[in-house]
């Protein structure tokens, strides 16, 4: 609770270290309001900072041939699903052809009219492995049926084998049968299969068709060849191929080319994620009468230097094996806002009548046994130091803004701490002056008392 003095006793005004405090606390406010300043040209900073760490993150992923290369893969999708590693692919035709899809051994039991209450009798199941490995499966009362034996063959994941009870809708009276199944394929994965020894059962259980185990065959630029499975990988440098269905006879192109539209929307990804840097540069830069420059970077140098290396690095041609290349080649220029722009066309007919020249141009080359680093690695390696920790560009702007703030903080507390000793000082002072008054009313009050009691007139005090 706040001590009141004054206007009774003293005549000062109720509220007076108030008055003196708040006086005292204009300094700590324009301290305040300078941090605060600070405080929103370091938010700024971040922004940039941010769009600087984009620009980075996108030339990381695409300054290499690698990671800037696009690939574009045609074929006769109904037949075979190409997947293409990019870093890998080359770029040809070939003539392709799915005479036949791998597959796995595979057997069909006779029939039973119920999946579950049929009963097959009790016994064992006696099958080889490709590997020449036999093994036995034991049929108990309890799984004496066509859903409890598939149980008991997949529940054992060592087995080699897997089973599926099925409806073949052949016979009205006896549909259900199961089929047992090797999981691999391919002519290395013929397998003999089962022998069945039941006794007591209601019906036969027998083996009634088989289906071998074999290669698929694929005829590549008019030659066969085998393989053990529907997924091809490394008959085609980069190209995964999944067989999907055999259509001897049916020959079609399989073509891996240099994807230019997608290389076209990564180049006008680039000028986007650059352009979001010098669009945040302009606008800093755009003040007028009205603009408060203390809450702005506009001017800052910080910005002046990363806008001048960035325009240096776009003007300056790369050396490659097809000449001095400029982005200004391919169409890609500053405009009279100040931003990249691109000529789609210019662009285009670069990409169609000099390709090479233009991924050299971003992703660098070897000249004379000398490597030229390509823009796009000349910009992410700028990124990167602008980035560096704790002496990057931004960086060091950064800490230099936040040790302002620090400094700033650093006195607001010092002068709160004092100005916490002067109030309780001065609440004493006053207390104590306040207490002295009033003694001295109080004696003042006493003569006067004694003065009326003796019949003599005092003078009043106070």
């Amino acid at each position: 609770m706040g001590i009141s003095f004054g206007s009774i006793n003293t005549g000062l005004p109720k509220d007076i270290v108030k008055q003196i405090i708040d006086a005292e606390r204009i300094p700590i406010k324009k301290m305040e309001e300078r941090k605060d300043d600070i405080a929103a040209k370091k938010a700024l900073l971040s922004e940039l900072t941010g769009k600087i760490e984009q620009l980075n993150k996108f030339l990381t992923e695409n300054s290499s041939a690698a990671g800037f290369r696009e690939v574009a893969v045609s074929g006769n999708d109904s037949i075979v699903g190409i997947t293409a590693d990019k870093n890998a692919a080359q770029s040809g035709n070939h003539q392709f052809e799915v005479v036949q899809l791998a597959q796995k051994s595979s057997a069909m039991t006779s029939g039973f009219s119920d999946p579950d209450n049929s009963y097959v009798g009790v016994g064992f199941i006696q099958y080889t492995l490709p590997n020449g490995e036999t093994r036995d499966i034991y049929i108990d009362e309890e799984n004496a049926s066509l859903r409890g034996i598939s149980k008991l063959i997949n529940q054992d994941t060592s087995n080699g084998m897997t089973a599926n009870v099925v409806n073949d809708g052949s016979d009205t009276e006896n549909p259900w049968r199961l089929i047992i199944s090797l999981e691999e394929t391919g002519d290395g994965q013929k397998a003999d299969f089962p022998y069945f020894y039941f006794v007591d059962g209601e019906d036969d259980f027998y083996i009634e068709k088989e289906r071998p185990a074999q290669d698929a065959k694929i005829k590549i630029d008019g030659f066969e060849v085998e393989y053990p499975a529907n997924k091809v990988e490394d008959l085609i440098p980069g190209l995964t191929l999944d067989l999907k269905k055999a259509k001897p006879g049916e020959e079609f192109t399989i073509g891996v080319s240099e994807d230019t539209q997608k290389i076209g929307t990564k180049i006008a990804d680039i000028v986007n994620n650059i352009n979001e840097v010098f669009r945040f540069i302009k606008a800093q830069n755009q003040m007028d009468e009205r603009t408060n420059t203390k809450r702005t970077l506009g001017g800052d140098v910080t910005l002046q230097t990363l806008e001048s290396r960035l325009k240096s690095m776009i003007f300056t041609p790369i050396k490659t094996p097809e000449g001095n290349i400029r982005l200004g080649d391919l169409g890609i220029a500053f405009q009279k806002d100040g931003l990249l722009g691109t000529d789609e066309n210019k662009l285009e007919n670069y990409m169609k009548n000099n390709f090479k020249g233009a991924v050299h141009l971003f992703t660098g080359s070897w000249n004379d046994g000398i490597w030229e680093d390509g823009i796009l690695s000349k910009l992410r390696k700028f990124t990167g130091e602008t980035l560096q920790v704790p002496s990057g560009l931004l960086r060091n702007r950064e800490k230099g803004l936040s040790s302002q703030i620090s400094q700033i903080d650093r006195r607001i507390a010092d002068r709160e701490r004092m100005l916490e000793k002067k109030e309780k000082t001065l609440k004493d002072k006053f207390a104590r002056l306040e207490g002295t008054i009033n003694r001295i009313k109080g004696q003042g009050a006493g003569i006067a008392a004694l003065g009326a009691g003796s019949g003599v007139q005092m003078p009043q005090l106070g």
